[in-house]
């Protein structure tokens, strides 16, 4: 890397950079920063973190550090290919698992390590030669003033307190650093530290997100505009005095490049490349970026997911363009003519333009894009209000800090649970099918299943095509009694979504709900296939297929379930079952037991286990079983019943007549109580009791054998 003559720092930088001036700015800013975000840090994830941190295993172990790196079996596709962003992930995963307070706590600090970066770039610009005669004596307040409040806006939220997003604000802290880092390098009269320390910012930012790609271009304005000394040939002055310099950020192209490709060049499919989605993508692009301008001086509304609108015909958003390309305009003027202007206008445009150029399939506006292009909105706004006010310029700018610290708390407050988030969503976009149907979602999870089916089937208005809408409209449906409809439901999202294992996995569990074991099996059976390793389907499979006489093939899916998951309660409950009615009941009471240790004070486990202890002779442990699982469901019958018969067995005849009676006592109808009651009369002596339990017993088989069978259930 070469080293160059270079552009020594203004005696101003050296007169203003005392211990406390350098610190109390720092201080200020992370301070600030606290205050605004310190009620995110119980957060929950939230939407992609699901994919990207939750269910991804490439997080869960640092070491071998390739693996974190790599995103190896990474799922998600923030992370994919972004393998800094990986690691930050894994060292959090590392700090505190799941707890979701050391990520907050990451992303915050990230965040605040940027906008320090910012308040060094803004100082050191505005003792530049071009600048220094009209800000240079404020340079430092107007630095931090463009710092807090670019810290503290509340159109920041998105970058900072939705994880994920991290993305976003590591890249964006990369990019600034970059800047620093060239603009020390420029001033140093030791200058290669300080090129290394760029080129190595760059390449750390290359491979966390791909919109660093148009670094060294923006590095390159800024050289023209604020560091060569003749602005007319400032290009060739720039290339010739820091070509080494150039030539390395430019070779942090070439991991870039690798790494998209490693993502299949289009993130996993998330970017479409035909030319009508191209052009109607960029159409929507006019409305995306006066949207962010509008927001960066007003930010009202706040949207965490705006949805997808594609745009067909150039009219539809005419007055979007004719405010870029206004904009636009005014950008290459104020390049010609003013550089330090325009090279703010171009911050703008040139650091959105990955994003706004790659047509991406749902993300048309998203808020976290202007992480970086707001830094540029800010200090043309502070320094327009300085020129114009002067010192009471900048009282207004801090006064304008506060006030953007006080909506970026109240913005947190929509981020405290996935149902306020899409709630608030939903009220400011409610033509946002994607919204909709993830404020149903929350709906369905807290058990408001009537709610969340209406905004199902707002979704499938919005979106008809919607596969994911019509599954789980579906299964509130389901849980709503209507088990028909929902089937209806559950058959259109697999005619939409051929092969959706989560819709034939919860149609099979309603098919089983409606007695219809056969075809719930093999809707399981498809739910498998797409999903091997899903233990509940496996084990519901066992179920029907032990309802359709198939013991045998229900007794391997029992135990698949079982090596899936070891401690799965319900299949060793269901595999005892199994073994109970093929008589094997010493092999049942293990699995019983098993089942009872991992579902302690389960009534049906302790009745069925009771049973079986009964029917080995330990007629003592069936007692204490019926009367512990009595203790939990006082009210049954049928345990009350059981409970007799054992103690019975015991030769507690009097113990068990008090329990048939308890029996008749809660079923009067009860025919089997009635019988047993008489054999326990008799065999205490009690003949013309137990003559008349037995007569009204034998009655009551009697009038249950003559009744209309029930209609049969489909088969």
């Amino acid at each position: 890397m070469l080293t160059t003559q270079p552009h020594s720092p203004p005696a101003d930088i050296a007169a203003s950079t005392s211990r406390w001036a350098k610190l109390w700015p720092v201080a200020l800013i992370a301070l600030a920063g606290l205050a605004a975000y310190h009620n995110s840090f119980s957060v929950p994830f939230l939407f992609d973190d699901e994919w990207s941190i939750v269910d991804n295993p490439a997080i869960r172990h640092l070491w071998p550090v390739w693996d974190a790196l790599s995103s190896k079996g990474a799922t998600g596709l923030t992370t994919s290919g972004r393998p800094v962003l990986s690691l930050t992930l894994a060292l959090n995963y590392a700090m505190s698992g799941m707890a979701v307070w050391s990520y907050h706590a990451m992303n915050l600090a990230i965040h605040i390590l940027a906008g320090l970066t910012l308040f060094g770039i803004v100082r050191r610009t505005l003792l530049r030669p071009p600048l220094q005669t009209r800000f240079g004596r404020h340079a430092l307040p107007l630095a931090l003033v463009v710092a807090l409040i670019w810290t503290l806006h509340p159109l920041q939220t998105e970058a900072v307190t939705y994880i994920i997003q991290r993305a976003e604000s590591v890249m964006g802290m990369f990019y600034l650093l970059t800047l620093y880092g060239f603009i020390r390098a420029a001033e140093s009269p030791r200058p290669l530290r300080w090129q290394i320390a760029t080129v190595a910012a760059c390449l750390l930012g290359m491979t966390t997100k791909e919109v660093l790609v148009t670094a060294p271009m923006l590095l390159l304005l800024y050289d023209r505009a604020l560091l060569s000394s003749r602005v007319a040939g400032g290009f060739q002055e720039a290339w010739r005095q820091r070509r080494g310099l150039y030539v390395g950020l430019a070779a942090t192209w070439i991991p870039l490049g690798l790494l998209v490709a490693s993502t299949g060049g289009n993130r996993g499919g998330m970017f479409v490349f035909n030319f009508d989605a191209v052009k109607s993508y960029w159409l929507t692009q006019c409305e995306a970026i006066t949207r962010y301008v509008g927001l960066s001086v007003w930010p009202h509304p706040l949207v965490f997911e705006y949805g997808p609108f594609w745009v067909h015909r150039a009219v539809e958003v005419a007055p979007y363009a004719a405010v870029v390309v206004l904009l636009a305009g005014a950008t290459l003027v104020a390049l010609w003519r003013w550089p330090a202007a325009g090279f703010l206008g171009a911050w703008f445009f040139i650091i959105l333009a990955p994003t706004s150029l790659t047509p991406g399939t749902t993300e048309m506006i998203v808020e976290h894009r202007m992480y970086l292009p707001l830094a540029a909105v800010v200090t043309l706004v502070v320094m327009g209000m300085h020129r114009w006010m002067g010192r009471y310029g900048l009282a207004a700018g801090l006064a304008l800090a506060v006030g953007c610290g006080w909506l970026t708390f109240v913005r947190n407050q929509d981020y405290r649970s996935e149902l306020s988030l899409w709630k608030d969503t939903v009220a400011k976009r409610p033509l946002n099918g994607l919204a909709q149907l993830n404020y149903g979602s929350a709906l369905f999870a807290l058990g408001r299943f009537r709610e969340a089916g209406e905004h199902f089937a707002a979704a499938l208005r919005i979106r008809p095509d919607d596969a994911e809408a019509e599954n789980n409209l579906g299964a509130a449906l389901a849980h709503m009694g209507h088990p028909q409809e929902a089937i209806a439901h559950y058959e259109a999202a697999l005619r939409l979504k051929p092969g959706y294992a989560k819709a034939d996995y919860e149609l099979g569990l309603v098919l089983l709900d409606v007695g219809r074991a056969r075809e719930a099996g093999e809707h399981l059976e498809r739910a498998l296939r797409g999903k091997p390793d899903n233990a509940e389907a496996e084990n519901n499979l066992g179920v029907a297929l032990a309802r359709t006489g198939r013991p045998q093939e229900a007794a391997a899916h029992y135990e698949a379930a079982l090596r899936i998951i070891p401690d799965y309660a319900e299949a060793e409950y269901n595999l005892a079952s199994l073994l109970l009615a093929a008589g094997q009941t010493q092999g049942a009471v293990g699995h019983l037991e098993q089942a009872l240790r991992l579902r302690p004070g389960h009534p049906d486990m302790l009745n069925n286990l009771a049973g079986a202890l009964l029917k080995l002779g330990r007629a003592e442990d069936a007692i204490a079983r019926y009367e512990q699982a009595l203790r939990l469901s006082p009210e049954r019958p049928d345990l009350h019943n059981n409970l007799g018969v054992a103690l019975a067995k015991a030769g507690r005849l009097d113990e068990a007549i008090a329990q048939f009676r308890e029996a008749i006592r809660l079923k009067p109808d009860y025919a089997g109580a009635h019988l047993a009651l008489a054999l326990a009369l008799s065999q205490a002596g009690r003949e013309q009791e137990a003559t008349a339990q037995r007569e009204e017993g034998l009655r009551l088989k009697a009038r249950l054998l003559s009744a209309p069978p029930s209609p049969a259930l489909p088969p």
